[in-house]
Order: C-alpha cells, then structure tokens, then sequence
C-alpha cells in the first residue's frame, strides 16, 4: 500500500475526531479598534430570561436523501427583542428504525465552534458511530448553530489562504505585526459584511436556540449528547432549562467557569502533552515511520524549523501550494486529537523530512475548513464569531506576547500558537456578551460528564470541575489519550447508552480503561 493511501485511509479518521474535537485554533488578530477599524454594529443586547422563550411551531421536515429529514426552525436573532428579526436554523434528522420502540429524539452537537451538527449526524449514522440499538430507539437530530453551514449563516473573508501562509509561531516583532493587522483586516471584514448578525451568536443564544429546536421536534424534554463545544452549550442550556432535561451527556467537556486566558493556557499544555506521547511512541517503537533512531522529538524540532526557514512543496498530490510553518503547525494540531491518527501523523512528518508536505496540507485542509475544490466552508468565521462574544478578551496586543511568555515553559511549542489564537477579538466590532461563570442547573436530573484524562482539547480538569459545578453532575473518567471518549471506549460508550436510552445513571466516578 501506497504512503498516500495508507495516510488517506488513516485521514477519515482524523478529520471526523477534528469535527467532534471542536476547539480548533484559528488564525490570529489584537489591540483595541478605533472608529475607522471597523463598521459599526449593533451592541449586543442583555440576555433575557427563560420565560421570555417563545412559541415555535412543529418542524416541517422534508426528505433531503439516503433516508434523512430536514427542515428549518425559525428563531429570533435577539430573545430579548424579538422584533429585532430572525433566524433560521437547520435540522436533521435520522429517523429511529424502530418506531413502536422510539423514546424520541436526541439531539446532538459535534463541537467547533463552527462545526455542522447537520454533516456529522449525516456523517456519523453513514458511518455506523452510534449503535444500533440506539438508533433504534431515537431520531438522531443534528443541527447547525446560528452563523453556521447552513443555517443563517456568517462569512467574513472568502479566501482563508494568505492566513494561512502567517507563522502562528512569531520569531520576531515584524511576524507579530503581520498577525495583528491580519487581526485587524479580518474583524473589520467581519463587520462590513455581517453588520445584522455579528451581535446575535453568542452560545447563549445557541442554548436558547436549543430549547426551540427541543419544541420542534415534538419532545417534552430533552435528551442531548453533546462533544466539546457542545458541552459549553448543553451546561447552559441546563442552567437554563433545567426542567426541560431528560438525559444528558457532556462529552469532552467545557467548563464555562473558566476565562479566555485559562482556555487557551489549558490546551496549550494539554497539546504539549499530547505531542510529547506521540514523539515517546514514535522513539520507543522501531515500526514507527517517525522513529529516527529513537530520537524522534529531536527530528521533529529539527523539521519544524526546517519548514520555518523553507516552506516545503506538496508534491505528493501534485500541489501548487507549499507548505510553511502555518499549515504545518495545523496539520499537526488536528492529528493530535486522536491516537488513531498518530501513524498518519508519523507518515506526514517522515515524508515532509524527505521534502514533501503533502500529508501535512492533507490534514490541515480539513481542519482549516478548506475544501478540496479550494473553497472554504465558513468554519472560521463562526468560530470566531462566537468566541468573541463568549469570552472577554484583551484588546491591548501586548497582553497576547505576554501569554505567549508566560506559557513558554509548560508548552514550548504550542505556546504561541495558542496565546496568539484569538487576537481577532481584540479588534471585535461587538463586545462580549457572555461572563464565564460556574453554572449549576438546580434542579435538573443526573448530567452525566465525561472527561479523558489526556484530552489534549479540552483538559480533564475541566470535566472534574464541571461535574462539581453541577448540582447533579456525574463524572465518568476515560483513562486515555484523546479528545473525547465516546468514540475511544467501549466502557464509556456502554454506559452513555444505557444512561441514554433507559436512564440507568452510571456510578459516579466511574473510570473505564478501555
């Protein structure tokens, strides 16, 4: 078998954990904007109560192929003014096989921000993830959230490759500079371009949103497994709805308590790790196509300043594009998310020591949101989008290089990347609307969390603190690498199911190993 083949087989893998994983890092931007930076936009309104949830009216499906219904659910932009105008937010649906057995839906969001819940739950049930019993027994629903895919969606900048060709790993004062204006250039597009809609995406809302599409479906409460990102938007919901609750499971959580710089400070270590295990692997195993004489984490260093002086040719798949420290960095990134993409991971880096970044741009493509016709979802911009209005952030660019020293010690390699990452916020038209806080959700029944102990996204830590939160958390442990545990073990997956589908709630504390 071909290198190509073998690492293109190994990919599926990858870039299905990478929608799950959620998190993504994007290109950066910071500093504070003046008048002529960007349009202006609306300010953001307070948030309403939960009283103020409006009627919806009956899904409308339609059949859109291969056996899946689709239909819109119409929501306010603004829950607080709902005058204001409205949304329109897509859904699918898978139905359960059989119907004399169905307990009704489950709702279910992959992660992102940004990421199509529509195209994972199509992607997903092709792919036989959920089992059958499961999907025996509930309409597996998927939705995107406002300002993405298909649903009232956002774009910002059409072609996301000049980003890409910025080193997300400054050297010197002029790259920090080209990171800012590029900031700068892409929150004021955002602006010009999504003026109505930029004050509206906050996961807030999404978690109103929610409720709406609960309605919809036609059920009473809800039953909703949620992945990294979509844990943020489950524990509010529940703050929220708490009555409104059947089961659920937070996946590879979030913990909302936490600020910007603890996120990111977070998963540059939880990163770090995860490349240290995947170097350790490759040094202690001859079959490793990255071993290099045992000394692995040395070639890697060694490579990634090799790209950082020379952007390598994508030769391999007869690309015109190269390959620079950028979409090298990434195309790392996304195979950390899972162990079973560490071998594709090790193909990439032995080809790119031989010249060729062909495997790299094959993983950071997918996890960039571009296509293969070179066209890019709007995975970025939603991202973006919602993370400047989820999470207070500096607008002085100074505080960023600040990050980024204070996390050189702990994740020397992803300490940049990840202090870096959201300086587009700094420039944002609209400011934040969400105040990290713990949440509690008095009052719902059992919210099962689950957390992996070497979850390189969102750090087990998060999980533990999660569940305490929570006034009925209960914290299943995932002995493993990897983001998220319901795909990585059959233990976890065992007990989400049974909680999910008969309310058999596991012990609390429950670790699986396998």
């Amino acid at each position: 078998m071909s290198r190509l083949r073998h690492a293109n087989r190994m990919l599926a893998a990858t870039v299905l954990i990478a929608l799950i994983a959620g998190c993504s890092p994007t290109t950066p931007s910071p500093s504070e904007p003046s008048a002529t930076d960007v349009a202006a936009v609306p300010s953001t309104p307070a948030s309403p109560s939960p009283a103020a949830t409006p009627a919806v009216a009956p899904a409308r499906w339609t059949d859109c192929g291969k056996g899946f219904l689709c239909a819109d659910v119409r929501v306010p932009s603004d829950y607080a003014s709902p005058a204001t105008g409205y949304m329109d937010i897509s859904i699918l649906e898978s139905p359960a096989t059989d119907r004399s057995q169905r307990i009704g839906s489950l709702v279910i969001d992959p992660g992102g921000p940004g990421a199509s819940g529509v195209d994972f739950v199509r992607e997903a049930v092709g792919a036989k993830v959920f089992p059958d019993e499961l999907r025996r027994r509930f309409d597996i629903v998927g939705f995107d959230p406002r300002g993405v895919n298909s649903s009232t969606a956002i774009r910002c900048i059409d072609n996301l490759d000049p980003q890409a060709e910025l080193d997300p790993t400054p050297d010197d004062a002029a790259q920090i500079t080209a990171l800012v204006d590029s900031a700068r250039d892409y929150a004021g597009e955002c602006a010009k371009r999504n003026d109505a809609t930029l004050p509206y995406l906050s996961t807030d809302a999404v978690a109103r949103d929610l409720d709406l599409i609960r309605a919809a479906v036609g059920d009473e409460r809800l039953t909703y497994l949620g992945f990294s990102y979509g844990t943020l938007i489950g524990s509010l919901y529940a703050d929220l709805f708490p009555d409104h609750v059947r089961a659920m499971v937070l996946d590879g959580a979030i913990d909302p308590a936490i600020d910007l710089q603890q996120l990111r400070f977070g998963q540059a270590k939880g990163f770090e790790q995860a490349l240290t295990d995947f170097l350790d692997y490759c040094a202690t195993r001859p079959t490793c196509e990255f071993h290099e004489g045992g000394k692995s984490a040395e070639a890697f260093d060694a490579l990634m300043a090799s790209i950082d002086k020379k952007p390598l040719p994508a030769t391999l798949i007869k690309s015109t594009r190269e390959v620079g420290p950028g979409l090298a960095w990434f195309g790392v990134v996304a195979a950390l998310y899972s162990t079973d993409s560490w071998r594709t991971l090790a193909t990439a880096l032995s080809l790119a020591k031989s010249g060729d970044g062909s495997l790299l741009l094959l993983l950071a493509d997918p996890y960039r949101g571009r296509k293969p016709n070179g066209s890019y979802s709007n995975l970025q911009d939603a991202y973006t989008a919602n993370t400047c209005l989820d999470y207070p952030a500096p607008t002085d660019v100074s505080v960023y290089t600040t990050w980024a020293r204070e996390l050189q010690a702990a994740a020397p390699h992803f300490a940049k990347i990840l202090a870096y990452n959201d300086l587009a916020c700094a420039f944002w038209p609209v400011p934040a609307e969400r105040t990290p806080k713990p949440v509690s959700a008095a009052g719902a029944p059992p919210i099962v969390v689950v957390g992996s102990t070497r979850d390189p996204a969102t750090p087990y830590a998060w999980a533990t603190s999660l569940a305490k939160e929570l006034d009925s958390g209960v914290l299943v442990t995932r002995d493993g690498d990897g983001h998220t545990g319901y795909q990585a073990s059959l233990c976890v997956r065992k007990a989400v199911d049974g909680y999910l589908m008969d309310l058999v709630v596991p012990k609390d504390g429950l670790t699986c190993t396998s």
